[in-house]
């Protein structure tokens, strides 16, 4: 009936008025774009006509079930909506798309003949969460460590990568499976490495990059446990030891477990003097150091792994001496001796002068010894000064022993009053005597 009505209704339109719509049908032609849309999101599909006389539009589903005819809803599906519904634009909306929503949907545009535009609907698989597994804790250094890294669910399959310290590393095998559903993909990737004590608290990662994360890729993480053997270092609290002065010999340590306490042994044994010698942890304090405590000191630590050690050959110096100030001697310059005798005629002065400079204290020279050069100089010093005492001692002796011109006069006399007279008139006219004594 519908069809007999329409045809009727068609001869009854004037000639001239066909033939328009035919023309103008014959320049319509639906647009539609292909979609992308992650698993469990919402599609739009639209479809556009630029020039459209009133002529119907439609969508169907990859099934070519009808979902829309113009804006009457044709399927029963609650997740399929009408978005907007105009003789130049019909668009529908999926809600919580699904993987077998998946396909290619028509849009139709009722001319005679009918045209239709493609659209696909491409949904994509969002990989789940990752997971690390072959990690036992806690690892030995030097064994070799196998990590797995697995996802599922991805479409299409997801890419991982692997990072250690921040620094991505290439040499891992990769393995891709696809799901039951044939629809998405399981993806596992295997990390092989040796450890050492280096990867000792080192987050390794593992990370899954996706179209459907919308750039933020989901990541799993293993903080590594490596367990170790002691390394071990002695650090003396001064480089230069001296007699008397105190020593603290500090024993540094590294392990897991952390080696706990250390023990401290002299040459082989134990610690001589240990009321001088104290052990506080891992320090060893020498309260005051002399020549016995010379030898090889050694800190040894040990843990459930290994046991390790470190020794540290004591030299103890002596204090260097304080050389005193520098004193500056004078040069000795000249010591004179005088000796004055009286003679009748006229008073003379006689001179002796003796000269005594130190060999040693030349103008622009150091000696390399001052306390020597002093010791030299004060010694030649001293014998100067007794000399010159001696000398002196000698001349006052023998003062007076000389016979002056004056007494000679007195030689003749009859006795003794006369001698002095004659010695007293001889003087009447002479010259003042004068002695000089030392």
């Amino acid at each position: 009936m519908f069809v007999l009505f329409s045809l009727c209704n068609l001869s009854l339109v004037p000639a001239a008025a066909s033939k328009n719509k035919v023309k103008g049908s014959q320049g319509q032609f639906p647009l539609t774009q292909n979609v992308t849309v992650v698993e469990g999101g919402t599609a739009i599909l639209t479809c556009r006509v630029d020039q459209n006389d009133n002529t119907s539009l439609q969508w169907s589903n990859p099934a070519q079930q009808t979902l829309y005819f113009d804006d009457k809803k044709a399927l029963r599906d609650n997740r399929i909506e009408l978005v907007r519904a105009s003789w130049h634009e019909l668009s529908i909306s999926v809600s919580d798309v699904s993987l077998s929503d998946e396909g290619q949907y028509t849009c139709s545009l009722f001319t005679m003949p009918v045209k239709t535009s493609k659209a696909y609907l491409t949904v994509l698989g969002v990989p789940e969460k990752p997971q690390i597994s072959g990690f036992s804790s806690p690892v030995m250094e030097g064994d070799l460590m196998q990590l797995t890294c697995k996802t599922s669910g991805s479409k299409p399959a997801a890419d991982i990568r692997w990072f250690k310290n921040d620094k991505e590393i290439k040499d891992v095998k990769y393995l891709k499976e696809e799901d039951a559903n044939r629809k998405t993909f399981t993806v596992s990737s295997t990390l092989d490495f040796r450890v050492d004590r280096s990867d000792d608290g080192v987050a390794v990662i593992c990370r899954v990059d996706h179209e459907s994360l919308n750039a933020t890729p989901q990541v799993a993480m293993q903080v590594l446990e490596i367990h170790y053997t002691p390394s071990v270092k002695i650090i003396p609290s001064t480089p230069f030891p001296q007699e008397g002065q105190p020593l603290i010999l500090t024993c540094e340590s590294k392990g897991k477990p952390l080696p706990e306490p250390v023990l401290w042994t002299k040459d082989g044994g134990e610690l001589p003097d240990p009321d001088r010698m104290v052990v506080s942890g891992r320090e060893l304090n020498i309260l005051f150091l002399n020549k016995t405590d010379n030898g090889t000191y050694r800190c040894e630590a040990t843990n459930t792994i290994g046991q390790s050690s470190a020794e540290y050959v004591l030299i103890v110096h002596d204090v260097p001496n304080t050389l005193p100030p520098t004193t500056i001697i004078p040069s000795l310059t000249t010591a004179t001796v005088t000796t004055t005798v009286a003679i009748t005629t006229s008073p003379t002065t006689s001179a002796t002068t003796s000269n005594i400079r130190d060999p040693n204290a030349l103008a622009g020279q150091t000696g390399p010894d001052h306390a020597l050069i002093g010791g030299i100089v004060a010694v030649v010093v001293f014998v100067t000064l007794c000399s010159i005492f001696l000398l002196g001692r000698y001349l006052a002796r023998h003062k007076g022993t000389y016979l002056t011109n004056e007494a000679k006069g007195a030689e003749d006399a009859p006795d003794a009053d006369t001698a002095i007279i004659n010695a007293e008139g001889s003087q009447v006219n002479a010259e003042e005597k004068k002695e000089y004594f030392i």
